[in-house]
């Protein structure tokens, strides 16, 4: 995530002095989302080459709505005051659809998540972002057991 890429279209918008602050949660969860998702399938990636079905059902147990809660259930406490309270504004906020696979309330959470990247992967924090995205991969992996395995693209199970 710290390529010369993201860095140039981060430089792109502070050169425009756009003041994110303006920005609504949902339009932080929106680029959150795609932030989080690239990290996760580049991770699910990097175990090796697999079928696109298996590529997409190992990336999922990461990225589900359900999923996304458990990480912020777990990741609440670590996170700083300011993070506390992004990740607040997302989880109120009002979506205008629902997840397909969780309750209401895990689509909330899920929301808030992807509203704290979001937030500061537009703020160019991508080391913060590096560091909460390795504590989900953790919180995951302890909860629902080792997803990947060294090389092979199977599961652990």
């Amino acid at each position: 995530m710290n390529g010369g890429f993201f860095r140039e279209l981060n430089e792109e918008l502070s050169a425009k002095k756009v003041d994110i602050r303006t920005y609504s949660p949902l339009s932080f969860a929106y680029i959150g989302d795609a932030v989080y998702d690239l990290m996760i399938r580049t991770y699910v990636l990097s175990f090796g080459n697999t079928d696109n079905r298996k590529l997409h059902e190992k990336t999922t147990r990461y990225v589900s709505a359900r999923a996304q809660a458990k990480i912020a259930d777990r990741l609440f406490g670590e996170l700083t005051e300011e993070e506390q309270g992004i990740y607040k504004r997302g989880r109120n906020a009002k979506p205008h659809s629902g997840a397909k696979h969780a309750t209401g309330c895990e689509y909330l959470k899920a929301t808030g998540f992807e509203t704290l990247i979001g937030y500061l992967y537009l703020k160019g924090e991508t080391e913060r972002i590096e560091k909460i995205v390795k504590a989900a991969i953790r919180v995951i992996e302890d909860t629902e057991g080792k997803v990947l395995t060294d090389g092979t693209g199977d599961e652990n199970e």
